[in-house]
């Protein structure tokens, strides 16, 4: 749990590290029309990160909590991703992140399997929650790398 704890903690620096000086245009670039641009990526990131932060509040506060998902790519064109100022919203997932920093720290191992439930039945322990969060932004930051990489190649 520690190592979860530790990596989850460095996501906004990794998520920083990952775009440290990339252009305005290599930010916006998509490697295909259904693709998304790194501008897009990061937004979706912090958007999942708000939602996130909610689920696992909940799952400490409720007992057997109600969980919901959200349709990513609703999202990117429903919410406007492309007009959304990409600083604020990093400053944004970094300030979700240090909020969960202190109900980490004093996490018990009795509040790290309390339990939510989704809609479709599917059961998640708190634990299992904060490991997805890690897991989520190294997916991305391997979609970054990927968008940066056709950026260089086209």
């Amino acid at each position: 749990m520690e190592t979860w704890m530790e990596e989850y903690s460095r996501g906004y620096k990794m998520l920083r590290e990952a775009i440290e000086g990339l252009t305005e245009e290599e930010l916006r670039f998509k490697p295909a029309p259904d693709k998304w641009s790194i501008h897009q990526i990061l937004i979706h990131v912090t958007d999942s990160e708000i939602l996130s932060t909610h689920r696992m509040r909940k799952v400490l506060a409720e007992e057997e909590a109600n969980l919901y998902s959200f349709d990513q790519d609703s999202w990117v064109n429903g919410v406007g991703y492309d007009q959304l100022d990409l600083e604020q919203h990093l400053l944004l997932f970094q300030l979700l992140r240090n909020s969960m920093l202190p109900i980490l720290t004093n996490l018990t191992t009795q509040q790290s399997e309390r339990v939510g439930v989704y809609p479709d039945g599917a059961r998640f322990t708190f634990k299992e929650l904060l490991e997805y969060r890690v897991q989520h932004v190294r997916v991305h930051l391997a979609q970054i790398e990927r968008v940066r990489e056709a950026y260089r190649q086209r």
